[in-house]
């Protein structure tokens, strides 16, 4: 795991303490695409399940998360998938 992968689940894990974080490094599928970068850690799918997303629409969900990795999302990161959830969200 690289970099750019800790710092996203440290500031994900900061941010909404979750009760399930996943995060894919889909880079290496990439490779050749717009925004790859040589290195990889440029495209990521991350799931995430925090109580802070109850009753939260699903937009303002996201909207929550890129906030939380803007820094990430403004650099090195060029595609990002969030799939965000309250506890006992399927």
């Amino acid at each position: 795991m690289g970099a750019i992968f800790e710092a996203i689940q440290t500031k994900l894990t900061a941010a909404f303490s979750p009760t399930r974080l996943e995060i894919e490094d889909e880079s290496a599928r990439h490779a050749g695409h717009a925004g790859a970068r040589p290195g990889g850690e440029s495209h990521f799918n991350v799931l995430i399940e925090a109580p802070a997303f109850a009753g939260t629409p699903k937009v303002a969900r996201q909207r929550m998360v890129y906030r939380a990795l803007a820094e990430e999302l403004a650099g090195p990161v060029h595609a990002l998938s969030v799939k965000a959830l309250a506890p006992g969200e399927p």
